[in-house]
Protein backbone atom coordinates (compact mmCIF):
# COMPACT_ATOMS: atom_id res chain seq x y z
CA UNK A 1 0.00 0.00 0.00
CA UNK A 2 1.41 3.45 -0.87
CA UNK A 3 2.51 5.41 2.18
CA UNK A 4 0.17 8.35 1.46
CA UNK A 5 -2.87 6.12 1.12
CA UNK A 6 -1.97 4.18 4.27
CA UNK A 7 -1.59 7.40 6.24
CA UNK A 8 -4.93 8.66 4.97
CA UNK A 9 -6.69 5.47 6.06
CA UNK A 10 -5.08 5.67 9.50
CA UNK A 11 -6.24 9.28 9.85
CA UNK A 12 -9.81 8.31 8.90
CA UNK A 13 -9.85 5.49 11.48
CA UNK A 14 -8.67 7.87 14.21
CA UNK A 15 -11.26 10.47 13.28
CA UNK A 16 -14.02 7.84 13.29
CA UNK A 17 -12.92 6.69 16.73
CA UNK A 18 -13.08 10.24 18.09
CA UNK A 19 -16.74 10.54 17.10
CA UNK A 20 -17.88 7.08 18.17
CA UNK A 21 -19.69 8.31 21.27
CA UNK A 22 -21.96 10.68 19.33
CA UNK A 23 -25.59 10.30 18.28
CA UNK A 24 -24.75 9.21 14.73
CA UNK A 25 -23.11 6.05 15.99
CA UNK A 26 -26.21 5.22 18.01
CA UNK A 27 -28.39 5.60 14.93
CA UNK A 28 -26.08 3.48 12.80
CA UNK A 29 -26.25 0.65 15.30
CA UNK A 30 -29.99 1.05 15.98
CA UNK A 31 -29.20 2.45 19.41
CA UNK A 32 -27.28 -0.52 20.80
CA UNK A 33 -24.75 1.69 22.58
CA UNK A 34 -27.51 3.40 24.56
CA UNK A 35 -29.56 0.33 25.48
CA UNK A 36 -28.21 -1.06 28.71
CA UNK A 37 -31.06 -3.56 28.98
CA UNK A 38 -30.70 -4.80 25.44
CA UNK A 39 -28.93 -8.00 24.43
CA UNK A 40 -25.95 -7.56 22.09
CA UNK A 41 -26.64 -8.33 18.47
CA UNK A 42 -25.51 -11.69 17.16
CA UNK A 43 -22.81 -11.61 14.45
CA UNK A 44 -24.20 -11.03 10.99
CA UNK A 45 -25.11 -14.27 9.22
CA UNK A 46 -27.41 -15.43 6.47
CA UNK A 47 -30.80 -16.46 7.91
CA UNK A 48 -32.22 -19.78 6.86
CA UNK A 49 -34.89 -19.77 4.20
CA UNK A 50 -35.99 -16.63 2.32
CA UNK A 51 -34.22 -13.43 3.30
CA UNK A 52 -36.12 -10.88 5.35
CA UNK A 53 -37.30 -8.29 2.85
CA UNK A 54 -39.70 -5.47 3.72
CA UNK A 55 -41.40 -3.41 0.99
CA UNK A 56 -39.69 0.00 0.78
CA UNK A 57 -41.62 2.97 2.12
CA UNK A 58 -43.27 5.23 -0.45
CA UNK A 59 -41.74 8.17 1.42
CA UNK A 60 -38.71 7.61 3.69
CA UNK A 61 -39.93 10.51 5.85
CA UNK A 62 -43.50 9.21 6.31
CA UNK A 63 -44.29 5.60 7.09
CA UNK A 64 -48.00 6.34 6.45
CA UNK A 65 -47.53 7.84 2.97
CA UNK A 66 -49.49 4.93 1.44
CA UNK A 67 -52.49 5.63 3.69
CA UNK A 68 -53.81 8.80 2.07
CA UNK A 69 -57.51 9.18 1.18
CA UNK A 70 -58.37 7.37 -2.04
CA UNK A 71 -55.17 5.28 -2.09
CA UNK A 72 -57.02 1.98 -1.97
CA UNK A 73 -55.20 -1.12 -3.14
CA UNK A 74 -56.73 -2.86 -6.18
CA UNK A 75 -57.29 -5.80 -3.82
CA UNK A 76 -59.89 -3.90 -1.77
CA UNK A 77 -61.48 -1.46 -4.21
CA UNK A 78 -64.53 -3.63 -4.77
CA UNK A 79 -65.22 -4.29 -1.08
CA UNK A 80 -68.29 -2.62 0.44
CA UNK A 81 -67.52 -0.06 3.15
CA UNK A 82 -68.32 -1.57 6.51
CA UNK A 83 -67.45 -1.29 10.21
CA UNK A 84 -66.95 -4.69 11.89
CA UNK A 85 -67.45 -4.69 15.66
CA UNK A 86 -66.42 -7.65 17.88
CA UNK A 87 -68.73 -7.85 20.90
CA UNK A 88 -66.62 -9.54 23.56
CA UNK A 89 -69.42 -10.31 26.01
CA UNK A 90 -71.97 -11.61 23.51
CA UNK A 91 -69.52 -13.57 21.31
CA UNK A 92 -70.67 -11.89 18.13
CA UNK A 93 -69.71 -9.42 15.43
CA UNK A 94 -71.96 -6.51 14.49
CA UNK A 95 -71.66 -5.08 10.97
CA UNK A 96 -72.38 -1.36 10.49
CA UNK A 97 -73.06 0.49 7.24
CA UNK A 98 -70.98 3.66 7.76
CA UNK A 99 -73.21 5.70 5.44
CA UNK A 100 -76.47 5.02 7.26
CA UNK A 101 -74.97 4.44 10.73
CA UNK A 102 -77.13 1.32 11.00
CA UNK A 103 -76.28 -2.25 12.05
CA UNK A 104 -77.04 -4.33 8.95
CA UNK A 105 -75.85 -7.74 10.13
CA UNK A 106 -74.72 -9.67 13.18
CA UNK A 107 -73.26 -13.17 13.41
CA UNK A 108 -71.86 -15.44 16.13
CA UNK A 109 -68.13 -16.12 16.51
CA UNK A 110 -65.95 -17.83 19.13
CA UNK A 111 -65.78 -16.97 22.81
CA UNK A 112 -64.50 -13.52 23.81
CA UNK A 113 -63.77 -11.94 20.43
CA UNK A 114 -61.31 -9.10 20.97
CA UNK A 115 -60.23 -7.59 17.64
CA UNK A 116 -61.04 -7.70 13.92
CA UNK A 117 -57.71 -7.80 12.08
CA UNK A 118 -57.04 -7.21 8.35
CA UNK A 119 -54.67 -9.81 6.87
CA UNK A 120 -51.31 -8.76 5.44
CA UNK A 121 -52.55 -9.33 1.87
CA UNK A 122 -55.77 -7.37 2.63
CA UNK A 123 -57.98 -10.24 1.43
CA UNK A 124 -59.32 -11.49 4.78
CA UNK A 125 -60.48 -10.10 8.10
CA UNK A 126 -59.68 -12.25 11.14
CA UNK A 127 -61.73 -12.17 14.36
CA UNK A 128 -59.48 -13.05 17.32
CA UNK A 129 -61.59 -15.26 19.60
CA UNK A 130 -59.45 -15.13 22.73
CA UNK A 131 -61.16 -17.70 24.96
CA UNK A 132 -62.57 -19.59 21.98
CA UNK A 133 -58.99 -20.39 20.90
CA UNK A 134 -59.83 -19.68 17.29
CA UNK A 135 -59.73 -17.17 14.46
CA UNK A 136 -62.91 -16.57 12.49
CA UNK A 137 -62.23 -15.42 8.90
CA UNK A 138 -64.53 -12.83 7.32
CA UNK A 139 -64.70 -12.35 3.57
CA UNK A 140 -64.76 -8.54 3.17
CA UNK A 141 -66.28 -8.91 -0.29
CA UNK A 142 -69.46 -10.34 1.24
CA UNK A 143 -69.13 -9.47 4.92
CA UNK A 144 -69.82 -13.09 5.84
CA UNK A 145 -67.83 -15.34 8.22
CA UNK A 146 -66.10 -18.55 7.25
CA UNK A 147 -64.90 -21.67 9.07
CA UNK A 148 -62.94 -20.89 12.26
CA UNK A 149 -59.23 -21.81 12.42
CA UNK A 150 -57.93 -23.30 15.71
CA UNK A 151 -55.36 -20.96 17.31
CA UNK A 152 -54.49 -20.84 21.00
CA UNK A 153 -55.15 -17.64 22.98
CA UNK A 154 -55.43 -15.09 20.15
CA UNK A 155 -55.95 -11.86 22.08
CA UNK A 156 -54.57 -9.76 19.24
CA UNK A 157 -52.73 -10.34 15.96
CA UNK A 158 -50.16 -8.59 13.80
CA UNK A 159 -48.05 -9.50 10.76
CA UNK A 160 -44.31 -9.39 10.19
CA UNK A 161 -43.57 -6.54 7.78
CA UNK A 162 -42.25 -8.96 5.17
CA UNK A 163 -45.66 -10.68 5.15
CA UNK A 164 -44.35 -14.13 5.94
CA UNK A 165 -45.80 -14.65 9.42
CA UNK A 166 -48.77 -13.69 11.52
CA UNK A 167 -47.81 -12.76 15.07
CA UNK A 168 -50.55 -14.00 17.39
CA UNK A 169 -50.41 -12.08 20.66
CA UNK A 170 -51.18 -14.73 23.27
CA UNK A 171 -51.73 -12.41 26.22
CA UNK A 172 -52.65 -15.02 28.83
CA UNK A 173 -49.71 -17.27 27.93
CA UNK A 174 -47.20 -14.39 27.62
CA UNK A 175 -46.21 -15.43 24.10
CA UNK A 176 -45.80 -14.06 20.62
CA UNK A 177 -46.62 -16.93 18.30
CA UNK A 178 -45.15 -16.64 14.81
CA UNK A 179 -47.49 -18.51 12.46
CA UNK A 180 -47.73 -18.89 8.71
CA UNK A 181 -49.64 -15.80 7.55
CA UNK A 182 -52.05 -17.89 5.45
CA UNK A 183 -52.43 -21.33 7.03
CA UNK A 184 -51.80 -20.14 10.61
CA UNK A 185 -49.57 -23.16 11.12
CA UNK A 186 -47.15 -22.59 14.03
CA UNK A 187 -43.61 -21.62 13.08
CA UNK A 188 -42.11 -20.42 16.38
CA UNK A 189 -43.59 -19.66 19.79
CA UNK A 190 -41.63 -16.93 21.55
CA UNK A 191 -42.11 -16.58 25.29
CA UNK A 192 -41.83 -12.94 26.30
CA UNK A 193 -41.11 -11.45 29.75
CA UNK A 194 -44.18 -9.26 29.33
CA UNK A 195 -47.22 -9.77 31.59
CA UNK A 196 -50.28 -8.70 29.66
CA UNK A 197 -48.59 -8.42 26.30
CA UNK A 198 -51.20 -6.59 24.23
CA UNK A 199 -50.25 -4.17 21.48
CA UNK A 200 -47.41 -3.76 18.99
CA UNK A 201 -45.98 -1.48 16.37
CA UNK A 202 -42.90 -1.77 14.16
CA UNK A 203 -39.87 0.38 13.46
CA UNK A 204 -39.76 2.20 10.13
CA UNK A 205 -37.45 -0.43 8.63
CA UNK A 206 -39.65 -3.24 9.98
CA UNK A 207 -36.80 -4.99 11.76
CA UNK A 208 -37.92 -4.29 15.34
CA UNK A 209 -41.22 -4.25 17.17
CA UNK A 210 -42.20 -2.56 20.40
CA UNK A 211 -44.78 -4.37 22.54
CA UNK A 212 -46.70 -3.10 25.57
CA UNK A 213 -46.92 -5.12 28.79
CA UNK A 214 -50.19 -4.00 30.35
CA UNK A 215 -49.70 -5.80 33.66
CA UNK A 216 -45.92 -5.47 33.83
CA UNK A 217 -45.52 -1.66 33.68
CA UNK A 218 -42.96 -1.98 30.90
CA UNK A 219 -42.27 -2.34 27.21
CA UNK A 220 -40.22 -4.92 25.36
CA UNK A 221 -38.41 -4.84 22.04
CA UNK A 222 -38.21 -7.82 19.68
CA UNK A 223 -35.87 -8.23 16.73
CA UNK A 224 -38.31 -9.45 14.10
CA UNK A 225 -36.08 -11.37 11.64
CA UNK A 226 -34.47 -13.37 14.46
CA UNK A 227 -37.70 -13.59 16.50
CA UNK A 228 -36.03 -12.82 19.81
CA UNK A 229 -36.43 -10.32 22.65
CA UNK A 230 -33.57 -7.80 22.66
CA UNK A 231 -34.70 -5.09 25.07
CA UNK A 232 -36.88 -4.18 28.03
CA UNK A 233 -37.85 -0.72 29.23
CA UNK A 234 -39.43 -0.17 32.65
CA UNK A 235 -42.16 2.45 33.01
CA UNK A 236 -43.10 4.08 36.34
CA UNK A 237 -44.73 1.76 38.86
CA UNK A 238 -48.44 1.39 38.29
CA UNK A 239 -48.27 2.13 34.58
CA UNK A 240 -50.58 0.16 32.27
CA UNK A 241 -49.32 0.65 28.70
CA UNK A 242 -51.83 -0.01 25.93
CA UNK A 243 -51.72 0.84 22.23
CA UNK A 244 -48.44 1.61 20.45
CA UNK A 245 -47.98 3.78 17.36
CA UNK A 246 -44.91 4.88 15.41
CA UNK A 247 -44.59 8.56 14.48
CA UNK A 248 -44.77 9.24 10.73
CA UNK A 249 -41.07 10.09 10.53
CA UNK A 250 -40.14 6.92 12.40
CA UNK A 251 -38.26 8.80 15.11
CA UNK A 252 -40.37 7.88 18.14
CA UNK A 253 -43.07 5.51 19.33
CA UNK A 254 -46.14 6.78 21.17
CA UNK A 255 -47.48 4.48 23.90
CA UNK A 256 -50.87 5.08 25.52
CA UNK A 257 -50.96 4.51 29.29
CA UNK A 258 -54.43 4.18 30.78
CA UNK A 259 -53.28 4.63 34.38
CA UNK A 260 -50.90 7.53 33.71
CA UNK A 261 -53.61 9.26 31.68
CA UNK A 262 -51.50 10.05 28.66
CA UNK A 263 -48.93 8.96 26.12
CA UNK A 264 -45.27 8.07 26.61
CA UNK A 265 -42.81 9.15 23.94
CA UNK A 266 -40.15 6.48 23.29
CA UNK A 267 -37.10 7.17 21.12
CA UNK A 268 -37.20 4.58 18.32
CA UNK A 269 -33.40 4.48 18.05
CA UNK A 270 -32.28 4.51 21.68
CA UNK A 271 -35.35 2.75 23.15
CA UNK A 272 -35.50 5.31 25.96
CA UNK A 273 -38.32 7.43 27.35
CA UNK A 274 -38.00 11.00 26.13
CA UNK A 275 -41.28 12.52 27.22
CA UNK A 276 -44.89 12.23 28.32
CA UNK A 277 -48.01 13.92 26.96
CA UNK A 278 -51.02 14.11 29.27
CA UNK A 279 -54.25 13.42 27.36
CA UNK A 280 -56.94 12.24 29.78
CA UNK A 281 -58.04 9.44 32.08
CA UNK A 282 -57.81 5.97 30.58
CA UNK A 283 -55.69 6.79 27.50
CA UNK A 284 -56.10 3.71 25.37
CA UNK A 285 -56.21 3.64 21.54
CA UNK A 286 -53.96 5.52 19.08
CA UNK A 287 -54.87 6.40 15.47
CA UNK A 288 -53.03 8.45 12.84
CA UNK A 289 -54.86 11.03 10.74
CA UNK A 290 -54.90 10.47 6.96
CA UNK A 291 -52.56 13.43 6.40
CA UNK A 292 -50.03 12.10 8.97
CA UNK A 293 -50.25 15.31 10.97
CA UNK A 294 -52.15 14.24 14.06
CA UNK A 295 -52.59 11.36 16.48
CA UNK A 296 -56.04 10.62 17.90
CA UNK A 297 -56.00 9.27 21.47
CA UNK A 298 -59.13 7.67 22.94
CA UNK A 299 -59.43 8.43 26.67
CA UNK A 300 -61.70 5.60 27.72
CA UNK A 301 -62.26 6.49 31.37
CA UNK A 302 -63.34 10.08 30.76
CA UNK A 303 -65.21 9.69 27.47
CA UNK A 304 -63.03 11.91 25.32
CA UNK A 305 -60.59 11.99 22.42
CA UNK A 306 -57.37 14.03 22.49
CA UNK A 307 -55.64 15.17 19.31
CA UNK A 308 -51.83 15.33 19.43
CA UNK A 309 -49.88 17.26 16.81
CA UNK A 310 -46.92 15.16 15.66
CA UNK A 311 -44.95 18.29 14.76
CA UNK A 312 -45.53 19.99 18.12
CA UNK A 313 -45.80 16.87 20.31
CA UNK A 314 -48.61 18.40 22.31
CA UNK A 315 -52.39 18.16 22.58
CA UNK A 316 -54.06 20.66 20.26
CA UNK A 317 -57.70 19.59 20.72
CA UNK A 318 -59.85 17.59 23.10
CA UNK A 319 -63.24 16.29 22.01
CA UNK A 320 -65.66 15.25 24.75
CA UNK A 321 -68.42 12.78 23.86
CA UNK A 322 -71.77 14.39 24.78
CA UNK A 323 -73.41 12.48 27.58
CA UNK A 324 -70.23 10.51 28.28
CA UNK A 325 -68.96 7.22 26.93
CA UNK A 326 -66.08 4.76 26.95
CA UNK A 327 -64.17 5.20 23.64
CA UNK A 328 -61.79 2.30 23.15
CA UNK A 329 -60.43 0.81 19.92
CA UNK A 330 -61.25 1.52 16.29
CA UNK A 331 -59.95 3.27 13.20
CA UNK A 332 -60.22 6.14 10.74
CA UNK A 333 -62.50 6.04 7.70
CA UNK A 334 -60.92 5.63 4.27
CA UNK A 335 -61.52 9.29 3.44
CA UNK A 336 -60.14 10.41 6.81
CA UNK A 337 -63.31 12.27 7.80
CA UNK A 338 -64.62 9.99 10.57
CA UNK A 339 -62.99 8.40 13.60
CA UNK A 340 -64.80 5.20 14.57
CA UNK A 341 -64.44 3.94 18.15
CA UNK A 342 -66.10 1.21 20.19
CA UNK A 343 -67.82 2.17 23.46
CA UNK A 344 -66.36 -0.63 25.55
CA UNK A 345 -68.62 -0.37 28.58
CA UNK A 346 -71.69 1.12 26.92
CA UNK A 347 -72.58 -1.40 24.19
CA UNK A 348 -72.27 1.24 21.48
CA UNK A 349 -70.06 2.60 18.72
CA UNK A 350 -69.14 6.26 18.18
CA UNK A 351 -68.69 8.00 14.82
CA UNK A 352 -66.74 11.23 15.41
CA UNK A 353 -65.97 13.94 12.87
CA UNK A 354 -62.22 14.50 12.51
CA UNK A 355 -62.91 18.06 11.36
CA UNK A 356 -64.25 19.31 14.68
CA UNK A 357 -64.86 16.37 17.02
CA UNK A 358 -68.64 16.41 16.53
CA UNK A 359 -70.38 13.17 17.51
CA UNK A 360 -72.03 12.10 14.25
CA UNK A 361 -73.68 8.95 15.57
CA UNK A 362 -73.98 6.71 18.61
CA UNK A 363 -74.86 3.22 17.39
CA UNK A 364 -76.12 0.41 19.71
CA UNK A 365 -74.29 -2.92 19.30
CA UNK A 366 -73.67 -6.02 21.41
CA UNK A 367 -72.18 -6.02 24.89
CA UNK A 368 -68.49 -5.31 25.37
CA UNK A 369 -67.54 -3.97 21.92
CA UNK A 370 -63.76 -3.87 21.55
CA UNK A 371 -61.33 -3.76 18.58
CA UNK A 372 -63.58 -2.66 15.74
CA UNK A 373 -62.24 -2.52 12.19
CA UNK A 374 -63.16 0.03 9.52
CA UNK A 375 -62.76 -1.62 6.12
CA UNK A 376 -61.52 -1.16 3.50
CA UNK A 377 -58.77 1.35 4.30
CA UNK A 378 -55.94 2.79 2.18
CA UNK A 379 -52.57 1.05 2.23
CA UNK A 380 -50.49 -1.52 0.34
CA UNK A 381 -50.41 -4.12 3.14
CA UNK A 382 -51.59 -4.61 6.72
CA UNK A 383 -49.44 -5.02 9.80
CA UNK A 384 -52.49 -6.13 11.78
CA UNK A 385 -54.41 -4.97 14.86
CA UNK A 386 -57.56 -3.08 13.79
CA UNK A 387 -55.74 -1.63 10.82
CA UNK A 388 -52.07 -0.58 10.77
CA UNK A 389 -51.24 -0.05 7.11
CA UNK A 390 -48.11 0.78 5.12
Amino acid sequence: MPLVLGGFLLLMVLLAGCGSSGGSATEAGHGTAARTTRQPHAPARQPRGPRYRVPPLLDPHDVYAADRPGMLSPVVRGFPERVYVPNSETDSVSVIDPHTYKVIDEFPVGALPQHVVPSYDLKTLWVTNDEGNSLTPIDPATGKPGTPVPVVDPYNMYFTPDGRYAIVVAERLERLDFRDAHSMRMHHSLHVPCPGVDHIDFSADGRYLLASCEFGSKLIEVEVPRERVVGSLALPAGSMPQDVKLAPDGSVFYVADMMAGGVWVIDAHTFKRTGFIATGAGAHGLYVSRDSRDLYVSNRSEGSVSVISFARRKVIHKWVIPGGGSPDMGGVSADGKVLWLSGRYDAEVYAISTANGELLARIPVGSGPHGLCVYPQPGRYSLGHTGVFR
